[in-house]
């Protein structure tokens, strides 16, 4: 009987510092609840889902969000208080699968991005996002518990389109990456952000879906650049059009697009004439233009208005993504 009591002292001792100092979970999840946004934005052509969550990285209204088609048109954000937004898009990586939001607000909670913290293998997590659209108005997002399975290189895609993210992501032992958790918030035990939920993607190797946040401390340097104006991809005071006798347009480059059928129409390549600066450039059909001379392009309309600033005698920079590559071309007349 002694021995039983002194082991049960024994462990209530060992036991009194770490199973007692952490706060209650309803706690710190309803901290990080507040601190994340639901994303309304493009959709609904061929079943997607037009909404997706983000999270507030400073107090005068910046959401770091996954970037994606839900993008394709300026989103509007909801707030966990269920105020609403009209929110413009200040940066996007596309390595990074990350874009930088802001709306017009201020005094918000927020994430701090440390740089020193070290998610491990086992830990426990929260992640926190408007999965499955649940919250639609002043509703709290969705929590899920769970823990870190592994840390590992992603190599994975969307149904069957590969993800252009290549590093290390957080591996996580919930179900996670359902319709609307992308760029959603995975927090650990003190509601401190150790990542952000990437979209649905299914392995290569195992063809079984694949749950995964991008570690913070990847995103981190990316997230303050853009909000202290280091990087920027939009395309606001853009030069007045040039004359189109002298300016750019996909046909000077050599360039042939999918057909332009819809106001927001990615700017696809369909076909490369031969021996034009798109040729030897080696742009190539299927290729997706994500930037021209570092400015975001949103739809075949703005890469033509894009393109109506720059000189004919000029070389053009574009950004493209083929596949899971992120590439610069030069594309020179």
């Amino acid at each position: 009987m002694r021995s039983v009591l002194f082991i049960v002292v024994l462990l209530t001792t060992m036991c009194s510092d770490r199973c007692f100092s952490q706060p209650p979970v309803r706690d710190w999840a309803r901290d990080a609840q507040r601190k994340v946004v639901k994303v309304y934005g493009a959709g609904g052509l061929s079943g997607l889902e037009a909404y997706q969550s983000g999270f507030l990285v400073s107090p005068e209204g910046h959401v770091a969000t996954a970037w994606s088609y839900v993008l394709d048109v300026e989103p509007i954000v909801l707030l966990d208080d269920g105020r609403r937004f009209e929110s413009k898009i200040v940066g996007f990586e596309p390595s990074l699968e990350l874009a930088v939001l802001k709306i017009e607000a201020s005094e918000l909670p927020f994430f701090r991005i440390q740089d020193d913290l070290s998610p491990q293998w086992g830990d426990p997590i929260l992640a926190v996002s408007n999965l499955f659209n649940i919250a639609t108005g002043n509703e709290p997002a969705s929590v899920m518990q769970g823990s870190i399975a592994a840390i590992s290189e992603l190599d994975a895609r969307r149904g069957t389109f590969k993800t252009p993210y290549r590093g290390k992501v957080l591996i996580l032992d919930l179900i996670a990456n359902n319709p609307g958790a992308a760029g959603g918030a995975v927090v650990d035990t003190q509601g401190r952000l150790i990542g952000m939920l990437g979209k649905e993607l299914r392995d290569t190797a195992t063809g079984v879906w694949l749950n995964y946040a991008v570690p913070a401390s990847a995103l981190r340097k990316t997230i303050g650049d853009i909000i202290a104006g280091r990087k920027t991809t939009t395309a606001e005071d853009l030069a007045p059009p040039l004359p189109r006798e002298k300016s750019h347009n996909p046909d000077t480059l050599g360039i042939v697009m999918i057909p332009d059928v819809l106001e927001t129409t990615p700017a696809y390549v369909d076909d490369v004439t031969p021996d034009s600066p798109a040729a030897r450039a080696e742009l190539r059909p299927d290729d997706l233009v994500l930037l021209v001379n570092g400015k975001r392009v949103e739809s075949q309309r703005s890469l033509r208005s894009l393109l109506r600033t720059i000189d004919r005698r000029d070389t053009v920079e574009l950004t493209i993504q083929r596949d899971t590559q992120i590439l610069p071309l030069v594309l020179r007349p």
